[in-house]
């Protein structure tokens, strides 16, 4: 278990390239995999999750090539293996469901962290659409058995993109149409790449629709990770400069972010880059104002649910009290991540309260230099690293965590490798 120590800066003047957005990556390499003929996928994301991915997919048949960035995908039909998925919970998610309508038997399993995460949300509207499953009190391992699928309307009761998706993927070979609606818009990335590989996908009103479909190869360029570039964004507004951050997806379904910051003040700039179902600007943020406390309730929180732990180490530097509630939804991620990230905070100081529903942080006072264990999460260890940059430095325990989703973290944003 490595330590990082990041330091205090006194200026934030950079400009990065965003790192390729892994929830993108995951879905190209998993339909590239199972789509007929030859897909590339450009710019795809190499950190641990993607390549879980990868791995998976190579063991359910598909050949896969990786070369620097792009990866050379042949489908294939999948056989029966046993998947390990790591500490994806997209990864295992999405493919309960691709797999529940195919011949085989699959079993799937993770690290220690997946294995607490629930499955039940995924495995009970499939088990509704007659998949075949069976799993460990509603987690991790599950065995799934292919069987023929019947197409289900199904509104989900909790806002998320992977049980949508993995319902939409089990429709992409069930009977009838599947129909499912959603009360809070979730990221739609596997919506867009369905839609560029022939899938048989529409809306109607706030519910996707799906039919039985052949999927095929497309040429697929992944667009940079807004919930990454999160990270020297908020340190830019902490500590003072201007951060210009290239190539960032701005999907209209990850944007919660640019809206909370612009909401309370931030001086936030873009330049697009290429339009389409993934369009791409150029962010440029410039700190040195002062910015108003952050608030963010339920009805917000699908938009904003991967950023929340680094917007509570920004509101640890904004005067006043910032609230996050209706949050519910962190306490199932990799951690607790209302209970990790207010533990992480307070260890450098911060004056921070969890509540039920996610915490409060009285801002604008002095942090000081403290030890941070992230529990294994890397989104708890990279807002942590945010705050001891613009506050009085901090040392993270369990740092190459942080390889989940941004290998390069430490180099890029805090200056150490």
């Amino acid at each position: 278990m490595s330590v990082k120590t990041v330091r205090k800066l006194d200026g934030y003047d950079r400009t990065l390239v965003c790192p390729p957005d892994k929830s993108v990556s995951i879905r190209a390499v998993i339909l590239g995999a199972y789509a007929v003929g030859r897909t590339t996928v450009r710019n795809v994301s190499l950190c641990a999750d993607v390549l879980t991915a990868v791995d998976c997919m190579r063991r359910l048949g598909a050949s896969i090539t990786l070369d620097g960035s792009t990866a050379y995908i042949t489908g294939a039909p999948f056989r029966g293996a046993k998947l390990d998925c790591g500490n994806s919970a997209t990864v295992a998610r999405l493919l309960t469901g691709l797999l529940s309508g195919l011949n085989g038997v699959f079993e799937l399993t993770g690290d220690e962290s997946l294995l607490r995460r629930p499955m039940s949300r995924v495995t009970e509207p499939l088990s509704a659409m007659g998949a075949c499953i069976k799993d460990t009190d509603g987690r991790l391992p599950l065995t799934v058995t292919g069987a023929p699928l019947k197409g289900i309307d199904y509104v989900l009761p909790v806002p998320s993109a992977q049980v949508k998706s993995a319902l939409l993927l089990a429709g992409l070979n069930a009977d009838g149409r599947t129909r499912v609606c959603e009360t809070v818009a979730t990221r739609d990335h596997t919506e867009n790449l369905l839609a560029a590989m022939n899938g048989k996908i529409s809306m109607d009103g706030n519910a996707v629709v799906v039919e039985r479909s052949v999927v095929y190869s497309s040429d697929i360029d992944v667009a940079g990770d807004v919930s990454s570039a999160a990270y020297p964004i908020c340190a830019a507004l902490c500590i003072g400069g201007e951060c210009t951050l290239q190539n960032v997806g701005t999907n209209k379904t990850r944007t919660g972010i640019f809206d909370v910051l612009e909401r309370i003040g931030a001086d936030i700039s873009f330049v697009e880059r290429r339009g389409g179902p993934e369009p791409i600007c150029d962010v440029t943020v410039r700190g040195g104002r002062a910015l108003r406390p952050i608030m963010i309730d339920k009805t917000y929180v699908a938009r904003v649910i991967d950023e929340i732990p680094v917007l509570c180490a920004l509101a640890c530097f904004i005067d006043g009290t910032s609230v996050i509630d209706g949050a519910d939804e962190l306490r199932v991620k990799e951690c607790d991540r209302i209970k990790a990230a207010v533990s992480a905070l307070r260890a450098l100081g911060a004056d921070i309260t969890e509540t039920p529903h996610g915490m409060i942080v009285c801002g604008g006072k002095p942090l000081s230099f403290g030890t941070v264990d992230p529990c294994g999460d890397h989104r708890i260890a990279m807002a942590a690293a945010v705050a001891g940059c613009a506050g009085n430095g901090a040392a993270i325990k369990d740092a190459e965590c942080v390889a989940v989703s941004y290998p390069e973290f430490f180099k890029e944003v805090t200056d150490i490798g």
